[in-house]
Parts: structure tokens; C-alpha cells; sequence
């Protein structure tokens, strides 16, 4: 029998993430990939796969999968668990950050978390769906890439793999804090809003309840235009990945990895790149404060 997971539950969106496919900017084609990419990355050490090999994003739980052969799995990001039911022995509950060992017929269920907004899942060989621009990943604002999961969907896996000697260091869970200040790195066109540096240090915004893959919408403080920029357009211009856009309310919107490559409302700031992560966990209500720097955003490493 084939090496598969077959999906028997899902909750609000499931999706076939990897680290993504940068480089296609030119063509329209944003990097998306796994928005949490510590947690991903954790979860595919966790069952002995390559970083790069693809897994599943989970939003809020109720994702449920049966394993039609021996494997291992690791649920990664919040804290919380594993339910495993075994037809022939019942349910338990697992810890997640950690391997779990599933035989043949073995379903696991991915509870909602306590708290943030998605989980990592890995299983052991891989998700081995048809790969697109180098990536297997799904970009919810394109199309690209696997489809969101649905109930019967099945999920090839790839030859088995070793589970590495963890050790009894600390696993990493992903930090899901009500409130958060991160840095930003000023510019390009910050000079479009008066003392934009003052202003986002001293501003507090929240999460909105409208964000997604693509990005997180802010309420809070107005980021006014100056006056000299009252009534101009810019031309579209490239946007990246933690780019802060101001629209026409003043709202900021944080871009996350299915953004637009492009737009046309001014780009104040870029959040640092080893920070973005956590935007993956706040829910919406959540506290965000800014810390501008005037130095480059630095390289994706």
C-alpha cells in the first residue's frame, strides 16, 4: 500500500506549505511558504526531514488525518497537543514539539490551540506533491500551489526517514504574546508621513479581524500623509515580505508571505525579517507597537 495521509476532518484552512519560492518577483510570483518558518523548520527536524521538505499549515485546528502506513509526525507553533485515535485502542492525547509514532490506521487529530493561530505539521519523508517555480507550497492570493486540503484529500509522503537523537535541550514553541513590539526598518518612503519614526514608536495599533495569508491589517493611530503628499499618487513599486503599507485610511497593513509583489500606496517601513514570524500567531485584538531603526532591512539568510 501506498505511503499516504488521507484527510478525514479539516477546520478553517489547511495548506501544503514548504519554505517557499523566492526569486519569481519579476514574473508577479510572490515567496509565500510557511508563514511561522521557525516553527516549520522545527517540525521537520522534530521527524528527521530536510528543512525544505513540505508540510502542513493549520489555522485554528480541526484538521484530521489517517496515516495509511507506519510513520512519525510533529505538530510545532502553539503549545498544545496531538489526539491520536487507534481503531483498536482508542484515543490519547500527545504532547506536541515532539515525534509521534503512528501505525497503519492511525488518525491524528490537531486540536484548536489555547492560544495563536497555527500549527506546523510534519510528518516523516514529507509531503511529495507536485512541486511549482521549485516549491510545493500554496499561495492563497495567486492560486498557485495545492489546493486548501478538503475531507478526502491525499497526501503522498516520501520514503520514510530516520528520527534524529534529539538530546534534552529545550524544543522551541512559538511565542504567541497578546501584546508585541517589533522592529522596523524605515523606508522607503517614510518621508510621505510627517515624523513617521515619532509616530510609530509612540503608536499602539491592533490586530484587525480581516487579516490573512497575504496580511494583517492595523487599527489604530492614523498615519497621516504629510501635506506636501496630500492628493499624489505614487506609481506601483515592488513590495516584499514585512513591507508596513499606509492605504488612503491611514491604517497600516503588515505584508505577510502571499502579498502582492506589487502596489501603489507608500511603503513607510519593512519589518525585520527575524521577527515576522510572530505575526503568524496574533489573533485578532492582539497589541502590536513598532520600533523603527533607520538602518537597511536585512538580507534573508
Amino acid at each position: 500500500m501506498s505511503r499516504e495521509l488521507v484527510v478525514t476532518e479539516v477546520g478553517p484552512q489547511a495548506l501544503v506549505v514548504d519554505r517557499g519560492r523566492p526569486g519569481w518577483a519579476h514574473i508577479g510570483v510572490a515567496a509565500a511558504g510557511a508563514l511561522d518558518g521557525p516553527a516549520h523548520a522545527l517540525a521537520q527536524r522534530l521527524v528527521g526531514n530536510d528543512p525544505g521538505a513540505a508540510g502542513l499549515e493549520i489555522l485554528l485546528g480541526g484538521l484530521a488525518v489517517r496515516a495509511t502506513a507506519a510513520t512519525t509526525l510533529a505538530l510545532t507553533g502553539p503549545p498544545g497537543g496531538l489526539r491520536i485515535r487507534r481503531p483498536s485502542a482508542g484515543e490519547r492525547v500527545v504532547a506536541s514539539h515532539q515525534p509521534v509514532h503512528l501505525a497503519a490506521g492511525d488518525v491524528a487529530v490537531v486540536p484548536a490551540p489555547s492560544s495563536g493561530l497555527r500549527g506546523y505539521l510534519a510528518v516523516g519523508g514529507g509531503l511529495v506533491v507536485d512541486a511549482l517555480l521549485g516549491s510545493r507550497s500554496a499561495d492563497t492570493l495567486s492560486g498557485l500551489g495545492p489546493a486548501p486540503l478538503e475531507v478526502g484529500t491525499r497526501l503522498p509522503l516520501g520514503a520514510p526517514t530516520e528520527v534524529p537523537a534529539l538530546g534534552t535541550g529545550a524544543v522551541g514553541v512559538s511565542a504567541v504574546p497578546e501584546a508585541v513590539v517589533v522592529t522596523v526598518h524605515l523606508g522607503p518612503r517614510d518621508d510621505w508621513v510627517d515624523d513617521a519614526a515619532g509616530r510609530l514608536r509612540r503608536g499602539t495599533w491592533t490586530v484587525a479581524p480581516t487579516g490573512d495569508r497575504v496580511g494583517v491589517r492595523l487599527e489604530g493611530p492614523e498615519l497621516e500623509r504629510s501635506a506636501a503628499r496630500r492628493g499624489v499618487e505614487l506609481r506601483s513599486e515592488g513590495l516584499v515580505a514585512g513591507a508596513v503599507q499606509v492605504p488612503p485610511d491611514g491604517q497600516p497593513v503588515v505584508f505577510l508571505a502571499d502579498h502582492p509583489t506589487t502596489g501603489g500606496y507608500p511603503v513607510v517601513g519593512v519589518v525585520d525579517p527575524a521577527e515576522l514570524a510572530v505575526f503568524a500567531q496574533l489573533r485578532p485584538g492582539s497589541s502590536v507597537r513598532f520600533a523603527p531603526v533607520a538602518t537597511p532591512v536585512p538580507s534573508p539568510s
